[in-house]
């Protein structure tokens, strides 16, 4: 084993317990590499650090599923792969090859005609309402158990982030805090977030977002 992937292992070991530095050093050695494979696919800044960062969620939460013996850079582009493919769908697009997990593959992508069947509307219509339930009842969980905490601070973050739209960095000068703890509350809250969407026993059709991290056999 290498001594970058011996440092790999050590890392996600440290993660497993709960060493928040541990989780920083994570975030520092590859973001920056999964923020330029995302943004050479969509040209997109702000877009592609929404992707970059549910990469992170996407990895914590099929944390206790990753086996130590695959290269976790390699997990996390394919990760990274996997979230771009899902918010190219939502955006209206669709890849024309399937995304590799590598930094030099190419993408290619167009857009979806027109021409769907009434079958395929229905099963969209009925799969938006599905989302907006899980989600309304997830999001309803989450903050009453910030509330329950005091932890307002977080909530008047969260609130910026995805109710105003703000950046991570106005958000951080707004509330005098750090990029990083933004960030980090960002990722706790979408974690969370996600957690609680799966406990309610939905098909995996309706969320496939929420499994597509997960290593086949999990």
């Amino acid at each position: 084993m290498s001594s970058s992937s011996q440092s790999d292992v050590l890392l996600v070991r440290a993660i497993r317990t709960g060493e928040e530095q541990a989780w920083n050093t994570l975030i520092a050695r590859y973001e920056g590499r999964l923020l330029a494979f995302v943004e050479s696919r969509l040209r997109n800044r702000a877009a592609s650090e929404d992707v970059v960062q549910e990469t992170f969620v996407g990895f914590l939460t099929s944390l206790p599923h990753y086996d130590e013996n695959r290269a976790l850079e390699g997990y996390l582009f394919s990760i990274a792969a996997h979230k771009l493919t899902d918010y190219l769908r939502r955006e209206g697009r669709r890849p024309a090859l399937p995304l590799s997990a590598t930094e030099d593959s190419q993408g290619v992508w167009d857009v979806p005609g027109s021409a769907r069947v009434a079958s395929s509307l229905a099963r969209s219509s009925e799969r938006r309402q599905l989302e907006a339930v899980a989600l309304q009842a997830a999001l309803q969980d989450q903050v009453e158990h910030w509330q329950a905490r005091g932890d307002w601070r977080k909530l008047m973050c969260i609130e910026l982030l995805f109710v105003r739209g703000w950046a991570n960095k106005q958000v951080a000068g707004e509330l005098s805090l750090s990029e990083q703890q933004v960030a980090n509350y960002k990722y706790e809250f979408l974690a969370r977030l996600r957690n609680a969407v799966r406990r309610q026993g939905l098909s995996e059709e309706v969320f496939p977002e929420l499994y597509d991290a997960e290593p086949e056999g999990a």
